[in-house]
C-alpha cells in the first residue's frame, strides 16, 4: 500500500465517523503527543534487555506496533491538514541534517550540531 492510499483509507474512515469536526489542527497536533506518549510508556522504566525482550514477546511487540500506528495515523492527519506532504518534508529535512550533521564531525558522535 502507498503512503498516498493510507491517507485515503484513513480519510475515509474518520469522514465515515463524522470525526471531521473535530479535527482541527491544534486537536491533532495534541493528539499526535498524546499517542507519542503511549508510545514511550511502551518503554518506560524498562532496561535496554528489557526491550529486545519485549522485541521478541509477540503480544508486547503488536502493543508497540499498535502504538506506532497511532501516531503514524495521527501525523497523517497532521499533515494532511496542514497541507504537508510528509515525503517531502522528509527529504528536505535529511537535507537540511546532512548539513547540520556533517559525517566528518558527526560520526559516532551524540552531539547536537550546535555543540559539533
Amino acid at each position: 500500500m502507498t503512503l498516498d492510499e493510507l491517507r485515503a483509507q484513513v480519510l475515509a474512515f474518520r469522514d465515515e465517523r463524522d470525526w471531521k469536526q473535530f479535527h482541527t489542527l491544534r486537536n491533532l497536533i495534541v493528539s499526535t503527543s498524546i499517542e507519542a506518549g503511549e508510545l514511550l510508556e511502551t518503554v518506560q522504566w524498562k532496561t535496554d534487555a528489557q526491550i529486545d525482550a519485549l522485541l521478541a514477546d509477540p503480544a508486547q511487540l503488536t502493543h508497540l506496533k499498535h502504538e506506532c500506528a497511532d501516531v503514524f495515523i495521527y501525523l497523517l492527519l497532521v499533515a494532511h491538514t496542514a497541507g504537508i506532504d510528509l515525503v517531502d518534508a522528509a527529504a528536505e529535512k535529511l537535507k537540511l541534517n546532512a548539513q547540520r550533521y556533517p559525517v566528518e564531525k558527526a560520526k559516532g558522535t551524540a552531539a547536537k550540531y550546535s555543540e559539533l
